[in-house]
């Protein structure tokens, strides 16, 4: 009995301790909020902050309140904005475009949030409207590029709603910033490619190829919009719409413009391992020269190793690719590339170095030179000793043949400089790994 009276009045304690104390608090705040604080003496909350636009003609300040508000402050001016585009004029809908463009960008979860109010389908709707308020049109794109960041289901709803089809169809007449942004929006929306959702590219291909051969494009535009042809190329289906004569002349163009010519190789590789793609570039006019011209560039590995892997495939089981080849100087720049390049396009270009090897070597035929098991009946035997020095003499041939080879390379590669240490590697060398 005496354990459970001490138990009550301790509870009884613990009770009026937690009343005093709440009460004490209670106070305290009052009197806090009665206080003016000043701008140096007020807490500073945590990072997720909001930011709520001007509304420009309308005169409204922003307003900088913390997660908390944003029920009260961030939600008010999205269903404004929300409102606005659905509902109100056209300087309304361009004012709410600007608005949701920079709310867009705080963060991944209010850019779904918008998506489910149903702001995607105006804004694709003020892409195609009039073509003479460029300003409301190009602030729609750049809304959209907002809300399609990092967001697969905010780019297919764009797709649903039939961006697309409501792309420009003379690019030339847009001017270089709003190309960009339609070219970042469209490669956005291009990896969609790789998924599961199905896309019309042929609506895409003809606006990017346009940007692409306009000369008044940049070449950061060139390059957003060889990132496109990039991503459909990776998908087989777009291979037939990839490999007509004017996208690929538009590529191999590129491809030999050094700033973008990365991309537009690794496109051209993924095409040529398409049945369709290979003939085009069979068939295509700049090929093998201006891949060939591309293996010299050393200051690009990158492009020297695309440039070898995309000859590699042409000259694959092809006897007229590679007699092409041959005739436009192939085998002293995959010489070179097989010595001073990285490791990659050298492997590459020692296997193509081989099947041109095994190639002349097949079209040798019995009568085509000296044969080692025919003698004539009057001559006199040969003894092994002469064969051996026969065959040391056709070595020092070969090999003086192939230092003068190494000497005109190295000449060009290094201006002329001393070619010792390369004479040594390739005396190291056997004769028989190198064809010519």
């Amino acid at each position: 009995m005496p354990n459970t009276s001490t138990t009550s009045n301790w509870y009884l304690t613990y009770i009026k301790l937690r009343f005093f104390t709440k009460v004490r608090r209670f106070l305290q705040l009052k009197a806090a909020s009665k206080k003016p604080l000043k701008p140096s003496d007020q807490p500073r909350e945590k990072s997720d902050t909001l930011i709520v636009i001007e509304e420009g003609e309308k005169g409204e300040k922003g307003i900088m309140g913390k997660e908390s508000d944003i029920k009260d402050n961030g939600w008010m001016v999205l269903q404004k904005s929300v409102k606005k585009l659905h509902f109100g004029s056209s300087e309304e809908k361009e004012v709410a475009a600007k608005e949701i463009k920079k709310l867009a960008k705080e963060d991944l979860k209010r850019r779904k949030l918008m998506a489910e109010l149903g702001v995607i389908p105006p804004l694709v709707a003020m892409i195609g409207g009039s073509e003479v308020v460029l300003r409301r049109q190009r602030l729609a794109v750049q809304a959209l590029v907002e809300l399609a960041n990092g967001s697969f289901t905010n780019k297919a709803l764009m797709v649903e709603a039939g961006i697309l089809s409501r792309l420009p169809q003379k690019p030339d007449n847009l001017d270089g910033n709003t190309r960009q942004e339609f070219a970042e929006l469209i490669l956005s929306i291009s990896s969609l490619a790789n998924t599961q959702f199905s896309m019309d590219s042929s609506r895409i291909i003809p606006f990017v190829v346009s940007i692409l051969d306009s000369s008044n494009s940049s070449v950061e535009t060139k390059s957003t919009c060889l990132g496109t042809l990039y991503n459909l190329s990776s998908v087989l289906e777009n291979a037939a719409i990839l490999a007509t004569n004017g996208t690929m002349t538009t590529l191999f163009r590129l491809s030999s413009l050094k700033e973008v010519s990365e991309k537009a190789l690794a496109t051209l590789g993924n095409l040529v391992v398409t049945l369709m793609g290979k003939k085009a570039m069979e068939e295509n006019p700049m090929v093998p020269e201006s891949l060939i011209e591309i293996m010299t560039w050393e200051e690009k590995p990158k492009c020297q190793e695309l440039s070898v892997y995309i000859l590699m495939i042409l000259a694959h089981q092809s006897s007229i690719q590679r007699e092409k080849m041959a005739k436009a100087g192939i085998v002293p720049v995959l010489l070179e590339v097989a010595l001073l390049s990285s490791p990659l396009a050298q492997k590459r270009a020692l296997k193509l170095l081989q099947w041109f090897k095994d190639e002349r070597q097949s079209k040798m035929g019995p009568h085509s030179g000296p044969q080692a098991g025919r003698i004539a009946i009057d001559s006199p035997p040969v003894s092994p000793r002469a064969v051996d020095e026969s065959k040391k003499l056709m070595k020092k041939i070969v090999k003086q043949s192939l230092h003068k080879n190494m000497e005109t390379i190295t000449s060009r590669a290094n201006g002329g400089s001393d070619c010792s240490r390369l004479k040594s590697l390739v005396v190291s060398s056997s004769s028989k790994s190198l064809p010519y």
